[in-house]
């Protein structure tokens, strides 16, 4: 019996050593893990801070991009308005030159007869103003 008592005391003593190996491994494992685990919610906190970060940004992109949309709406109608302005100028001006061209036409015939009536009546030089002397010279190099 004491034959057996030692092969069952080693065979224990055996399991305790394995047990003692496995909870030694074990352990270094749990302190990586814990290591590890520290990292990670540092990783985390890094994380949330960034998320954070962006959204604050996007809120500023957003606001921005709304006044600069804001800004084009505004200079698009004033746009508009400038180009129905602009038309009607254009407009009045191509009017105002076809008026101007036929009254031309009209003039043609009597700015022939012109000079020599031109000549008849002819004041003093200096009684003349800076209007009358051009257009009598404009009579003149019509001929």
């Amino acid at each position: 019996m004491r034959g057996m008592e030692w092969i069952l005391e080693l065979g224990l003593s055996g399991l305790l050593i394995a047990t003692l190996f496995h909870a030694l491994r074990l352990e270094r494992a749990l302190g990586v893990l814990k290591r590890d685990r520290t990292s990670l919610e540092s990783l985390v906190a890094g994380f949330n801070a960034s998320t954070s970060q962006a959204e604050t940004s996007i809120a500023r992109l957003r606001q921005t991009a709304d006044g600069a949309g804001r800004d084009i709406a505004q200079r698009i109608d004033t746009a508009v308005t400038l180009k129905g302005d602009l038309a009607f100028l254009t407009e009045r001006g191509d009017r105002l030159a076809d008026r101007l061209e036929s009254l031309v036409r009209q003039a043609r015939p009597a700015a022939a007869s012109a000079p020599a009536m031109a000549e008849a009546f002819e004041p003093e030089p200096r009684l003349r103003s800076q209007a009358e002397r051009d257009l009598l010279q404009a009579l003149r190099m019509a001929r």
